[in-house]
């Protein structure tokens, strides 16, 4: 891994560790070579007699740099680039993008809709593709028997009502404005209901909404397991959200906004409800009511699917292709 210095790092893993001190920094910013410091990382590790399979996420800025660097040490036919994008809609325009799309060798996208979003912007796309959904822990984030989500709630004080999360960070694109506005109604109808509110600092005080704040992300998986529906009002396109795939897991009832890849999260409906049209409050206060009076039937997510394990798989597989490309 070449990476500026982590506080933790895993065993039985090679470093090559970017400088980054004042120094590094203002020869960088002078000279304006960005990535030198990871160009020199990468350097102590490569050699001309072996083959390489280089993996750079989503920085589309640095693939350059690294293709230059290779082809002066006259080594690029001996290594395969594998770009990783975790976001959803393409990044560069045409003009950039086929030099880009050119110097790699495979672009690894979470979803199949995004590699379709790339094939219709682009007039050409000039490399491999394939396809790795994201992974997240299932020993931890799981659903739990009635009896234990029972006492749960208890612990919580919200035995007798029907809880509501919405999670993430307090950013207009997240779309909770959208929600604590249909939130008004909804406490006005209904006096059983709670909408936990978490990742973000209180607003002003609203009838049935608690605000939590941030919690660690080892005590989230008992706010998801507690709770009834997951609201995901994200308002852009998203790649392959985690906290949705995690509210999955805990066995909420979600609904989400159909933006980027969450359809495929949610196989267009089988495991989820979705908001074709999420910027309408309207349609989240009826998605609401509906769950609380005649909740839609949805499929359990399978327990091996969108997993750390699945995606170890998946990555495997992922290598092994790119090994048998170079041999």
């Amino acid at each position: 891994i070449v990476c500026e210095q982590p506080n933790n790092t895993f065993s039985k893993v090679k470093y090559s560790f970017v400088k980054n001190t004042f120094l590094t920094k203002a020869f960088r910013k002078f000279t304006k070579k960005r990535y030198l410091s990871y160009i020199k990382a990468l350097d102590k590790i490569m050699n001309n007699e072996e083959k390489f399979i280089i993996q750079i996420v989503d920085n589309f800025y640095l693939v350059e740099h690294v293709v230059d660097f290779l082809k002066k040490r006259k080594i690029r036919t001996n290594c395969y680039i594998q770009f990783f994008y975790h976001s959803y809609p393409p990044f560069f325009d045409n003009q950039k993008a086929n030099y880009f799309f050119e110097s790699i060798d495979e672009l690894v996208l979470l979803t199949y809709k995004s590699y379709l979003a790339h094939k219709e912007y682009y007039t050409a796309l000039p490399t491999k593709v394939s396809i790795l959904h994201n992974g997240i822990d299932n020993k931890k984030f799981f659903k739990i028997e009635n009896s234990t989500k029972d006492q749960l709630k208890e612990q919580f004080d919200v035995k007798d009502k029907k809880i509501f999360v919405w999670c993430s960070q307090d950013r207009p694109k997240k779309g909770l404005h959208i929600i604590l506005e249909a939130w008004k109604n909804i406490s006005i109808k209904y006096n059983n209901v709670e909408l936990w509110i978490i990742g973000c600092e209180p607003k002003q005080e609203q009838e049935g909404v608690k605000f939590l704040g941030r919690i660690p992300n080892e005590d989230i998986a008992l706010y998801l397991q507690s709770a009834d529906c997951y609201l995901f009002s994200s308002l852009c396109q998203e790649g392959f959200p985690l906290s949705l795939t995690e509210a999955l897991h805990s066995g909420c009832y979600c609904i989400a906004s159909n933006v980027g890849g969450v359809s495929e999260v949610v196989q267009n409906g089988r495991f989820g409800k979705l908001i074709e049209a999420p910027h309408f409050i309207a349609n989240w206060e009826d998605a609401i009511i509906e769950f609380i009076e005649q909740p839609l039937n949805f499929d359990s997510l399978p327990e091996n699917l969108y997993t750390t394990d699945s995606w170890n798989l998946g990555m495997n597989e992922i290598i092994e292709k790119a090994k048998s490309r170079l041999d």
